[in-house]
């Protein structure tokens, strides 16, 4: 498995943020069952970084505290059995590494911390919160509909809970 981190801002983390977020991608792909190696691209940016690419993909000019870029399609969330194709091997994976590239995930900083303190928590459970959630968006998880959205937050709190990442 490899995360591939990128930190374009220079607002300093006071805490190992790679090691954590990367507890949390290993956790919700091993609670997934995904049967494949994955990389991901997580890129840490501030609230003009991250509005300029929800302006761009989303249309939206606004700020936001996650956005996820799939790079794979599912008919169903968490399936992956429809990567056992040839196609599949040459768009879906690495050539390379031969790992699965489940996408990217781009946190907002800024907004990450003033999260933290509107909700209580540490800055590390929101950035951690954060990765969760869009890791399931990577697998095909959404939250347009009631059913999605309470299918997702309790796999998301599952996560955290799993890895022992509380509100205190």
């Amino acid at each position: 498995m490899g995360v591939l981190f990128e930190k374009d801002v220079d607002d300093e983390i006071d805490f190992d943020y790679e090691t954590l977020l990367n507890r949390v991608v290993e956790e919700t792909i091993r609670m997934e069952q995904c049967p494949y190696e994955c990389e991901v691209n997580i890129l840490i940016t501030d609230n003009q970084g991250i509005r300029l690419l929800n302006r761009e993909y989303r249309k939206l000019d606004v700020p936001t505290d996650v956005l996820s870029f799939p790079m794979i399609e599912y008919g169903t969330p968490g399936d992956f059995s429809h990567l056992n194709t040839k196609e599949a091997k040459n768009h879906c994976f690495n050539l390379e590494s031969g790992a699965l590239l489940l996408g990217d995930i781009v946190i907002s900083l800024e907004r990450a911390r003033e999260q933290s303190i509107e909700y209580g928590h540490s800055l590390n459970r929101e950035l951690a919160f954060l990765t969760a959630h869009s890791m399931f968006h990577l697998m095909g998880y959404d939250h347009m509909e009631e059913g999605e959205r309470e299918e997702m937050e309790r796999k998301q709190e599952q996560v955290l809970q799993r890895l022992k990442i509380t509100r205190d």
